[in-house]
């Protein structure tokens, strides 16, 4: 049996402009569902009830729009979403679209255990953490 992780973003107010941001650095399919596509007459029309962006196999992120006052409790960094992998040229292409609107907490260098690692900030406050795999690396080991 295998069994997926895949983050569930909450955005206050500006998820449809969020997961079709991710759709133009990620690729994949779309899909966004909005309040008024389920008849919801006390939520915007144009809110994200539902948001899914399938990658591939290994990756897909839903979202949708926080419930009105709930953005007042988040506080700080509510999630983080790791990227781990061995694909260096397009994790490094990932994380240097999320920065180009973002900041970097940490650049994409080898680290101490062998990977390359980095962190980055996205315009929506979402934090992104990327593993790329060494031969021999921490990321490989048994």
């Amino acid at each position: 049996m295998a069994i997926t992780l895949s983050p569930y973003l909450n955005f206050a107010g500006n998820g449809r402009e969020a997961m079709t941001y991710y759709h133009g650095i990620f690729g994949g399919e779309l899909q966004l569902f909005g309040y008024a596509d389920f008849g919801m007459k006390d939520m915007p029309d144009d809110g994200l009830m539902h948001g899914n962006l399938q990658v591939d196999e290994g990756l897909s992120i839903s979202a949708s729009d926080a419930m009105p006052g709930a953005e007042q409790t988040w506080g700080g960094t509510r999630v983080y979403c790791s990227f781990f992998g061995d694909d260096l040229a397009t994790m490094q292409g990932w994380f240097e679209a999320l920065a180009a609107d973002g900041s970097v907490g940490m650049p994409l260098e080898k680290q101490l255990w062998g990977d390359i690692y980095g962190l980055v900030k996205d315009k929506y406050g979402i934090e992104w953490m990327f593993n790329v795999s060494a031969p021999g690396g921490w990321s490989q080991q048994d």
